[in-house]
């Protein structure tokens, strides 16, 4: 079920959305800059998928006191929900990201909305965007659909 964004939810959607848009000039070319050179290995906290201008999944609201996470070595990802795990194979190259199709558990549970956000956007990723140590942005073909990430603490 996706949940109705208020107002105010909008305007942040809509910035981030123009921050995965990909503008070549001074800033964005940093902001690739700084992508090609992040350390994105390790464990990242899934903060929220947005799937457009109106809806979004935060995995910490729909599932309370469940952590949901993207984790990233050696070439490999695996991604742990509230109920199913899913993994595969990604390449990183500038600030461009592909994950590739893996292998994915398939447990009914009562609250699916991550794991339905997450087969919808990840085969669109394609881009990637550190904003600082802790967070990364993967963006999808449509610059409205993104993940965020926040880095775990060790």
């Amino acid at each position: 079920m996706q949940k109705q964004f208020k107002p105010y939810f909008a305007v942040a959607l809509a910035l981030l959305a123009a921050s995965c848009a990909g503008n070549k000039d001074k800033n964005a070319a940093a902001a690739d800059n700084a992508a090609a050179g992040a350390d994105i290995r390790g464990r990242w906290n899934i903060e929220r998928i947005a799937l457009g201008d109106s809806a979004s999944v935060v995995p910490a609201v729909e599932v309370p006191g469940v952590g949901q996470y993207i984790s990233f070595e050696d070439g490999e990802y695996f991604i742990k929900t509230n109920c199913n795990s899913l993994s595969g194979s990604y390449t990183v190259s500038g600030d461009s990201i592909a994950m590739a199709d893996g292998v994915m558990t398939e447990v009914a549970c009562d609250n699916m909305a991550t794991e339905d956000a997450l087969r919808r956007i990840l085969p669109t990723v394609v881009t990637m965007r550190a904003e600082d140590d802790s967070t990364l942005v993967l963006c999808g073909s449509n610059p409205s659909e993104c993940i965020v990430l926040r880095k775990a603490a060790d």
